[in-house]
């Protein structure tokens, strides 16, 4: 009986220890079920991604970018072949990854920043969220010279995590005037990948122009090659390569990029940069009948291939302090005031609401009054009584503040925008300011009232700016006979092997459906201009060809004394601008150019001389590409037959 009750003593005892005890290896059974879960069901996938990453590595094969040419076939942009500098964080860690990062600072002569940000991207793929990004390759150095990889192909077996990727690195051929146009190449950064996933860190993406506007044609589509490594990154021996990844596997090819075929003439472009004369400015020449451009100047610009490559944080600084902005492109992003080149809109608003007809005259004594102000001509004493012709022809400011008051602001305003001017004109190359337009709306009354601003208009003064760009839109309008083109830059777009993907065709925006009498007058007037004594651009004329244009000096502003210029840069500055826009033939006409001479001076010394240069160019270029091939030179005469003697 004793022993009865203790037995069953003993098992209450027991009982609250057993229980805890079951409950413990329950709830280890509990916890290992759910890490199980986490591990093969939630986050299955990603063990099994890591798991492969642990003997496979993927490098990406870089596409072959897309060659741009100009429309003759001249390479203008293409690639040559290079080495970036890649590191993969899951291959190195601790003490051997600083000991990596102090062996390329040595083998590439890193300075202390790249040494620093190769450092912070280190850790950012370390410590992030995901955990696969300490797999992927990031960039350390881009496009190292020769000496280098030779250097880190001697000591690969040291840095396993490091990798020599051969990358196509754009070569730019062309003109630096042509920077804006193709614009260069600069690293994606991770807003755009974002964006972008089909982007990897460390390749670059276009910037600016082109390169920019046709990304997507010209990139391609990159490959990618897997290769076995052991847990250290390093390459596994070929039978043990193909036992782990599967022949398909191994590679997949890169698909190159589409190629850009362009309207510019490489020839006329360097003649274009060699004839401008001016510190800064813009040319632009575009076929008047097509509206495609054939040759655009920014001055100053950018070295594509600096910008594409490894530049210094001290050259971008000096470029972005530069008082002259290399990085803008004058020809669609920067606004001017006309000058006299805006008298041919004047004319035709004149013509068009018989405010002036192409015979009537207007008296000039030097000056014309309104009230108590008087605005006076650029000839002190007066050109006395004028038509038109000669008007526009000796560019009277007195003939023009007539027909500006007569007309007045909204109707000048209205024939403004009708050849483009006040918008943008539709060229497909990236942002383009629209230029300022006054009219009675626009106007306060502190800047003066609309009568005084039509005045000013009149002469293309005051609030009025426009671009390059429209300039050679509007004065194409007069040359074709009243279309407003789209200006275009690319002809054509091809596959690498050189098929036809999409060609452009000319586009007319609008017709203006001016009068032809008026279009005759005016255009005779221009003619005047650079072929008849007394036209102020007469000494620019040419022998071989008879071209059409209009001078115009354009007043500027003195700039600020809180701008920090030395005074020979504000006396530069203070300088008028220069213009001449030009057409040629005068009778029918194939080419719109014009010239911009920032802070040149007289339109007819500092831009009217470079614009004949470039129709002359032109012309050469176009006689030399339709002459016959010459003859292959003649042979020479076959040497006389031997003749022998028999002895007899």
């Amino acid at each position: 009986m004793m022993l009865v009750r203790r037995d069953a003593d003993d098992i209450r005892e027991i009982r609250p220890r057993a229980a805890l005890g079951a409950l413990i290896v329950v709830c280890t059974m509990l916890v290992l079920v759910v890490r199980l879960y986490q591990l093969q069901i939630l986050r299955g996938d990603v063990y099994v991604v890591q798991s492969i990453a642990n003997f496979r590595k993927s490098l990406f094969v870089p596409a072959d970018r897309g060659v741009i040419k100009d429309g003759k076939g001249r390479t203008l942009v293409d690639n040559r072949p290079s080495f970036d500098v890649f590191l993969t964080p899951a291959f190195c860690k601790g003490k051997e990854r600083d000991e990596v990062i102090e062996k390329l600072q040595d083998y590439l002569r890193l300075g202390q920043d790249d040494v620093e940000r190769i450092k912070f991207d280190y850790q950012k793929s370390w410590f992030s969220k995901d955990k696969l990004e300490r797999f992927k390759p990031y960039l350390v150095m881009l496009d190292i010279p020769r000496d280098q990889v030779d250097v880190l192909e001697a000591h690969k077996t040291e840095m396993s995590c490091v990798n020599l990727i051969p990358t196509p690195h754009r070569a730019y051929h062309a003109p630096t005037s042509l920077g804006h146009v193709l614009g260069y190449m600069s690293e994606v950064t991770p807003e755009e990948m974002d964006d972008h996933p089909e982007y990897r860190r460390g390749q670059t993406i276009g910037r600016r122009g082109l390169e920019r506007r046709w990304e997507k044609e010209l990139r391609g589509a990159d490959g990618k090659q897997n290769i076995a490594v052991d847990a250290k990154g390093r390459e596994l021996d070929k039978d043990t390569q193909e036992a782990l990844i599967p022949e398909a596997e191994r590679l997949v090819p890169a698909t190159p990029g589409n190629n850009l075929v362009l309207s510019i003439d490489e020839k006329l472009q360097r003649a274009a940069d060699v004839a401008f004369p001016g510190r800064a400015g813009a040319v632009v020449a575009m076929e008047a009948k097509t509206g495609f451009i054939l040759a655009m100047v920014s001055r100053p610009s950018f070295d594509s291939n600096k910008m594409s490559g490894r530049i210094s944080r001290a050259e971008l600084k000096a470029i972005s302090e530069d008082p002259l902005k290399p990085m803008l492109n004058r020809v669609m992003n920067e606004n001017y005031h006309p000058g006299s080149t805006f008298k041919t809109i004047i004319s035709f608003a004149g013509l068009e609401s018989n405010a002036i007809t192409p015979g009537s005259t207007v008296f000039c004594g030097g000056g014309y009054t309104m009230g108590n102000h008087r605005w006076r001509c650029d000839k002190p004493e007066g050109h006395g009584s004028l038509d038109l012709k000669h008007a526009l022809s000796r560019s009277c400011d007195v003939y023009y503040y007539t027909v500006g008051d007569r007309v007045g602001l909204d109707a000048i305003a209205e024939m403004a925008r009708r050849f483009g001017f006040g918008q943008p004109t539709g060229l497909d190359l990236g942002r383009e300011i629209p230029g300022i337009i006054p009219d009675s709306t626009t106007i306060t009354p502190e800047s003066g009232s609309a009568r005084a601003h039509a005045i000013n208009a009149g002469i293309g003064q005051g609030e009025i700016n426009v671009t390059p760009l429209q300039q050679a839109v509007a004065y194409a309008a007069v040359a074709n006979g009243g279309d407003i083109l789209l200006p275009q830059i690319v002809r054509r777009i091809e596959a690498p092997d050189g098929k036809l993907i999409r060609e452009f065709q000319p586009q007319v925006l609008r017709k203006l459906g001016l009068r032809e009498t008026s279009l005759t007058a005016v255009r005779g007037a221009l003619r005047a201009v650079v072929n008849e004594p007394g036209g102020t651009a007469y000494r620019s004329r040419l022998q071989d060809v008879e071209f059409a244009g209009k001078t115009g000096t354009a007043q500027v502003m003195k700039l600020g004394q809180k701008q920090k210029l030395d005074p020979a840069t504000l006396a530069y500055f203070s300088r008028d601008h220069a213009w001449f826009a030009a057409f040629a033939p005068a009778d029918d006409p194939e080419v719109v150019v014009v010239v911009l001479n920032e802070h040149g001076g007289w339109g007819a010394e500092a831009a009217a001389p470079a614009a004949a240069k470039i129709v002359s160019a032109y012309f050469k270029t176009k006689r030399e590409e339709s002459a016959p091939p010459a003859p292959p030179p003649a042979l020479p005469p076959p040497p006389p037959l031997a003749t022998s003697s028999m002895v007899q």
